[in-house]
């Protein structure tokens, strides 16, 4: 339930608007929590922060793991790019590998988006020849 009420305050900006701000970041919260949990996380292999920002902007909601760095936004262009997410390798690595786009929507299916993020993180490790990740992932190609 939690999902549909984020998808609805994320569509709609809570700048200036307190109350919304500050329900946007506690149904954020537990949607990534249900993200890290699908994604295998345990408790300590994610940290989960809250930037506030100012006034005029939604702040940030950030899911960082060893692997993984997902970001819940509000875009000053628009509620219609959804939120950010891309690999990284650490938690101290803020830049990561490229940017990713998942439309708010796309919560929805809360397994299919933490399906896709385990697969990029699966090919990034591949990609990169750095072996074991702490994700267990089936790749859907054959990278040889």
């Amino acid at each position: 339930m939690r999902t549909v009420e984020l998808i609805r305050t994320a569509s709609r900006s809570v700048a200036y608007n307190d109350d919304a701000k500050s329900k946007f970041h506690e149904q954020a919260e537990v949607v990534l929590h249900r993200l890290a949990k699908l994604l295998g996380y345990k408790a300590d292999d994610y940290d989960l922060r809250h930037n506030e920002g100012g006034i005029a902007v939604s702040g940030e909601i950030t899911l960082h793991s060893d692997t993984l760095y997902v970001q819940f936004f509000q875009s000053a262009i628009g509620s219609s790019h959804g939120f950010m997410w891309r690999t990284c390798k650490g938690r101290k690595d803020y830049c990561g590998n490229r940017n990713q786009w998942c439309k708010w929507e796309e919560l929805r299916d809360l397994k299919t988006v933490a399906d896709a993020m385990k697969a990029e993180v699966g090919y990034e490790a591949f990609r990169q020849g750095t072996g074991g990740i702490p994700i267990k992932v089936n790749l859907p190609f054959d990278p040889a």
